[in-house]
């Protein structure tokens, strides 16, 4: 099988799990059409807005702008009170809050994505992996950008590893430098602390977790796709991730609560004995 065929049959296997996805969602709507299912922080996790997402094969991480500003106006009208800066909602606790983030630090983040959270009053969080933005990578912050980004109204920049690989496939040295060389960059540039971070591809067992502990860090995001209540460990929080194809009626859904039950499908690190 060459490159061509297994990547159609990625693609027809993840479009399958979508589709079966997306149907249980439907079933649970049904059933519970207003309320979600228990109460807490969720985090939005999104990546591009109208760019390629890095390393996106499937093309399912970058949302077009005006979709994206679809998202914003829902918030705006229906959850404006309810959205907070991470950092409050995390440690203080909101029922039923909702924060905002981004991955990897894409430059549409600032062009795009901030004019509409700042001209709604929405606080944000983009997480950047500090090694993309020194390489000059395309499509991603350049130093100054970041500044600027930092320095716009209700936003927060958080750490995402140096060079993007998972930190649990690294050693106890490389998992010290990832941690502490992309914060330590971090906050040279934009001259302000950084104390949160998002695991690169949702990766965290217990040595990573206490490893971010250790490098200074107070809140951390993981992928497992569920809400935050107020025992949630907070270098462990869930996220809900927004795809890219995720219409109106799936962002609302996914806003009450009606996609939690993906959470049965993985193992939530929290419950990792080894933690």
């Amino acid at each position: 099988m060459d490159g061509y065929e297994e990547g159609c049959l990625a693609g027809t296997k993840v479009n399958l799990r979508r589709f079966v996805s997306r149907s249980i969602a439907e079933a649970v709507s049904n059933a519970h059409p207003v309320t979600a299912s228990v109460t807490g922080l969720r985090i939005l996790a999104y990546h591009a807005v109208g760019s390629d997402a890095l390393g996106d094969q499937l093309g399912i991480f970058s949302i077009s702008p005006g979709l994206f500003r679809r998202h914003m106006d829902l918030l705006a009208t229906e959850f404006h009170d309810y959205t907070v800066p991470l950092a409050v909602g995390a440690t203080v606790g909101v029922d039923g809050g909702v924060a905002i983030t981004f991955d990897d630090g894409y430059r549409d983040n600032l062009l795009v994505a901030a004019p509409l959270l700042a001209e709604r009053e929405l606080p944000f969080t983009v997480y950047v992996s500090s090694g993309l933005l020194r390489e000059g990578h395309p499509g991603f912050l350049t130093p100054d950008e970041l500044r600027k980004l930092a320095e716009i109204p209700g936003a927060t920049i958080g750490a995402h590893g140096a060079t993007h690989v998972p930190l649990t496939n690294c050693d106890d040295r490389r998992l010290r430098e990832e941690l502490e060389s992309s914060r330590a960059w971090l906050e040279d540039v934009i001259g302000r602390e950084v104390t949160t971070m998002a695991y690169p591809y949702g990766a965290v067992d217990g040595r990573v977790r206490r490893a971010v502990d250790r490098a200074g860090y107070t809140l951390a995001e993981c992928s497992y796709p569920a809400i935050n209540g107020s025992g949630r460990d907070r270098l462990l929080l869930g996220r809900t991730t927004i795809l890219g194809d995720d219409g109106m009626r799936v962002f609302r859904q996914k806003l009450r609560g009606h996609w939690d039950w993906y959470r049965f499908l993985g193992r939530d690190p929290e419950r990792d004995q080894a933690i």
